[in-house]
C-alpha cells in the first residue's frame, strides 16, 4: 500500500450494517487494504437512496444485483484518497473524489461504455449491496469507479452526484433537453428536485412540478427551482395547459415510478414531446395511439448514468457554482444512521446524507 499517512489508519473501524428489519447495526469491522487498481478513501459523506430503503433497510427482497450480502451499507459516497494499491494510474494520496456506485467486470459492453450499471458478469458489485460501501469511516474501491471532484464542489455534493444528480442528468441529456424547452417534473423528491437542477444547469429557463406529498410541495417550493408547483391530487394537467396556452410541455421526466405521475408527465406533452421515466417500478397504462402514435412523443427509459457522464456532470456542477447539498435536507453523524434511515424511509422531504469527521 502507498500512502503518507497509512501509518495513521485503524485497524478497525465502525460500520453501518442493515438487518433488513427497520434497523441499522453499527459494528466494528476490519478496514480494507487497497488491492490492484484500488484506492483507500477516507470517506466524507454518504448518501442514503431510496432504493436502499425498498430493498435492504425494510427488508432484503433484491435478488442478483440488488441482492445485500450483509457488507457496509451506502452506494452513495465521496471521500478523500488516503492511500493507493498496485497498478494505479491517476489517483494519489489527497485526491477528491465521487465514487461511481458499481464496479463491473471491465470488459463487456456496458463496462465498455462505462456503464457499470448494466453489467451482467459474477464480478459486478455494488457498493453497499454486494461489496462494502460507504457507510464508514474507511472504503476500498476500485480507481476506476473514482471520479475527480473538482472545487468548489463540497464532499456532500459528490455524494449526491452518481445516483441522484447523475441519474436525471442521464435522462435529461438523453432525451436532449435544451433551453428552448419547457420541462414537467413528477414526483418531487430528492431526484425530482435534482432534475429541476439540472434543467437550470441546461439552460431550461420554465420548469414545473407535481407532487402529491404536501411535506414535499412546500419544500419543492422553497428551492426556488420551480416556476409553478402542482397538486396531483388536484387537476393538474389542465393547469399545465392553461399554463402553456393550450399546448403542452417540450418534456417531462418522472422521477415518481407512480402510474398516476407517469399518465400526467405523458399527456403533459405537446405534440413532439420527449419524456424520460427515471422512476423504478410500477406499471404505466397509456393509450398508443392518442397518447403516443398521434401526438409523435418519444420515451426513453433511462437507469443511472455511466462513469464519463458522471464526470462531465461533476465538470457542469463546478463550472456553474451549482451545489446538488442544497437538496439535502437532513445531515446526520454515523452514529446517528439509526435516525438518519428512519428519516429517509419516513419524514424527510430531501435528501439525508452521513457525514463523517474522521
Amino acid at each position: 500500500m502507498s500512502s503518507t499517512t497509512s501509518a495513521s489508519v485503524p485497524a478497525t473501524m465502525t460500520g453501518a450494517f442493515l438487518p433488513g428489519d427497520g434497523t441499522v447495526d453499527l459494528r466494528e469491522t476490519p478496514v480494507g487494504q487497497p488491492g490492484e487498481g484500488q484506492v483507500l478513501i477516507r470517506t466524507r459523506a454518504s448518501g442514503i437512496c431510496g432504493s436502499d430503503i425498498h430493498y435492504i433497510y425494510n427488508g432484503h427482497i433484491g435478488e442478483g444485483g440488488a441482492a445485500y450480502r450483509n457488507v457496509v451499507a451506502g452506494h452513495e459516497p465521496a471521500g478523500e484518497v488516503i492511500a493507493t494499491g498496485p497498478g494505479c494510474k491517476r489517483l494519489r494520496p489527497g485526491d477528491r473524489v465521487a465514487i461511481y456506485h458499481i464496479s463491473g467486470c471491465g470488459q463487456c459492453d456496458e463496462c465498455s461504455r462505462g456503464y457499470f450499471i448494466g453489467c451482467t458478469s459474477e464480478l459486478r458489485a455494488a457498493y453497499g449491496w454486494q461489496r462494502d460501501g460507504g457507510h464508514a469511516p474507511y472504503l476500498v474501491a476500485d480507481e476506476n469507479t473514482c471520479i475527480p471532484l473538482p472545487e468548489p464542489l463540497t464532499y456532500v455534493d459528490g455524494a449526491f452526484i452518481a445516483c441522484g444528480i447523475g441519474t436525471v442528468y442521464e435522462a435529461l441529456t438523453r432525451i436532449a433537453l435544451n433551453g428552448a424547452d419547457r420541462l414537467l417534473v413528477t414526483g418531487l423528491g430528492p431526484v425530482g428536485a435534482a432534475a429541476a437542477m439540472v434543467a437550470r444547469a441546461l439552460g431550461v429557463r420554465t420548469v414545473y412540478g407535481a407532487e402529491v406529498v404536501p411535506e414535499r410541495m412546500e419544500w419543492a417550493k422553497s428551492l426556488g427551482l420551480f416556476d409553478e408547483v402542482l397538486d396531483s391530487s388536484a387537476q393538474p394537467l389542465e393547469e399545465i395547459h392553461a399554463l402553456t396556452g393550450g399546448t403542452g410541455v417540450e418534456a417531462a421526466v418522472d422521477c415518481s415510478g407512480h402510474p398516476a405521475a407517469r399518465s400526467l408527465a405523458l399527456k403533459a406533452l405537446r405534440v413532439r414531446g420527449r419524456l424520460a421515466l427515471v422512476g423504478e417500478g410500477g406499471q404505466m397504462t397509456l393509450d398508443v395511439s392518442d397518447d403516443v402514435l398521434h401526438k409523435q412523443v418519444t420515451i426513453s427509459g433511462s437507469w443511472v448514468t455511466s462513469v464519463p457522464g458522471m464526470t462531465r456532470l461533476a465538470e457542469l456542477l463546478a463550472r456553474q457554482e451549482l451545489h446538488p447539498e442544497r437538496l439535502v435536507s437532513d445531515r446526520y453523524l454515523q452514529a446517528e444512521a439509526e435516525d438518519a434511515y428512519k428519516a429517509a424511509a419516513g419524514r424527510a422531504a430531501g435528501k439525508v446524507c452521513l457525514v463523517f469527521d474522521n
